[in-house]
C-alpha cells in the first residue's frame, strides 16, 4: 500500500468520524448551483511523508503529476499569478477578464525584498541559503501577506514552507490553513514533494522528509459519498517518481523533467463538484 494512501485514507475515517459539521454556520464557498457548501473537518491535522522510502502519490484515485508539478512551477518558477501562464484550468474560477489571480501566490515570490547580500524574491533567498547558508534556521517562505489580502481572488491555502538541512539532507514543513481533502490533498502533497526533489537537486542535497501541517482539514457534503466509496478501494503499491539528473538550474526545471514509473490507480468516474 502507498504510505500516501494509508495517510489520505487514515484522515478521511478521522474526519468522517470525529469532525464537526459548519451545517448551523454562514459560509463563504458556493457550489455551482449557489447552494451553500458545507463541510465536516478535524482541526490541526499533521502528516508525514520520506522521501526517501517513497513518493507520496495516491493510488485510490488516480493523480496528475505532471499537472500538479505545472501549477507549482507556475508559482515557484514562473512566479506568476496570470492563469494564461498555466498548463492546466485549475484557476479559471479565481480570474477576472485579464487571467489575474491578484497579488496572490507566485505574485507574492517574486517580490524582491532587501538584504545585505543584495535584493532577491523569495525563492531565490531560499536558493542562496541552501548553498550558502544550510545550517540556518530562517529559510522559509510565506504567501500570506496581510497587506495585499484585499487585492487576492482567493486567499492562500498552502502558505508557508520551511526548510531545514539536516545533514545532507533537505526536510521541509508545509503549512496549509484550509484543505479541501478530496480535490487538494494529494495534488498538494505531490506538489511539495517535488518541490524538495528540485530542490534537494539543485542545492546537492537529498530530499528527506515532508511534513504537512493542516489547520482546518474538511470534506464538502457533496464530496462525502465519493470518499465513502475510495475508503473501499484497495491501494496499490506507491510508484517511482525520478527527476532529471542534468538539470541543475531550479529554472530550467519542466513538468518534463520528472518520470513516473509503475503507476497503478483506481479511475474515478464523474466530475467531482468544486466549492467556490
Amino acid at each position: 500500500m502507498s504510505r500516501a494512501d494509508e495517510i489520505f485514507l487514515q484522515n478521511c475515517r478521522d474526519i468522517l468520524s470525529r469532525g464537526v459539521w459548519d451545517t448551523d454556520l454562514p459560509v463563504r464557498p458556493k457550489w455551482e448551483d449557489g447552494t451553500a457548501a458545507h463541510t465536516v473537518k478535524l482541526f490541526g491535522i499533521v502528516n508525514r511523508y520520506d522521501l526517501q522510502e517513497e513518493f507520496p502519490i495516491l493510488t485510490v484515485r488516480r493523480q496528475y503529476l505532471k499537472s500538479a508539478v505545472d501549477e507549482l512551477l507556475w508559482i515557484w518558477q514562473k512566479k506568476s499569478n496570470n492563469i494564461h501562464d498555466l498548463g492546466s484550468r485549475v484557476w479559471d474560477a479565481w480570474a477576472d477578464e485579464t487571467g489575474s489571480i491578484g497579488k496572490a501566490y507566485g505574485y507574492q515570490l517574486g517580490v524582491k525584498h532587501h538584504y545585505p547580500e543584495g535584493d532577491m524574491d523569495q525563492v531565490d533567498r531560499v536558493l542562496y541559503d541552501l548553498k550558502h547558508n544550510p545550517s540556518s534556521r530562517r529559510i522559509m517562505t510565506n504567501l500570506y501577506n496581510h497587506h495585499d489580502l484585499s487585492e487576492m481572488a482567493l486567499y492562500p491555502c498552502a502558505y508557508s514552507m520551511t526548510f531545514n538541512v539536516s545533514g545532507n539532507v533537505l526536510n521541509g514543513i508545509l503549512n496549509q490553513r484550509s484543505q479541501d481533502m478530496l480535490t487538494a490533498n494529494g495534488w498538494n502533497v505531490m506538489q511539495y514533494a517535488a518541490l524538495l526533489m528540485v530542490l534537494s537537486q539543485v542545492s546537492g542535497l537529498v530530499p528527506g522528509q515532508l511534513v504537512h501541517v493542516i489547520a482546518d482539514a474538511h470534506i464538502y457534503d457533496r464530496h462525502v459519498p465519493v470518499i465513502e466509496e475510495l475508503l473501499k478501494r484497495e491501494p496499490y503499491p506507491a510508484p517511482t517518481v525520478t527527476l532529471d539528473p542534468t538539470v541543475t538550474d531550479f529554472y530550467a526545471f519542466t513538468k518534463s523533467s520528472f518520470t513516473l514509473e509503475g503507476y497503478q490507480y483506481h479511475e474515478l468516474e464523474g466530475k467531482i463538484p468544486v466549492a467556490v
